[in-house]
């Protein structure tokens, strides 16, 4: 089974690089302006990440629609996986 490596600009690697600015910045023997680059770098990578989460987010609740397209919010568990696209109004929803 071949192992998922993330591309350099993935969610993951922008969270990890964003991880390490933080334990370097929370260190506090950096001099003033490493600090402040870093801490710009990481403002940059804040972010980016947020975007990546909004925009997953978004795609989500387009795949969470029900047969009228309204969207509908169930309770995930985990065991169950995903729930299954309703096609019905009986349905609970939001709207």
């Amino acid at each position: 089974m071949k192992k998922f490596d993330a591309p350099a600009n993935s969610f993951e690697s922008s969270l990890a690089a964003l991880e390490k600015i933080v334990r370097d910045l929370e260190r506090g023997d950096l001099p003033l302006e490493e600090s402040l680059k870093l801490f710009e770098q990481g403002v940059r990578l804040s972010r980016e990440c947020q975007e990546r989460l909004n925009q997953a987010e978004r795609r989500i609740q387009v795949l969470l629609r029900d047969g009228e397209g309204r969207p509908v919010v169930t309770p995930f568990d985990p065991e169950k996986g995903p729930p299954a696209r309703i096609e019905n109004d009986e349905d609970e929803s939001v709207f």
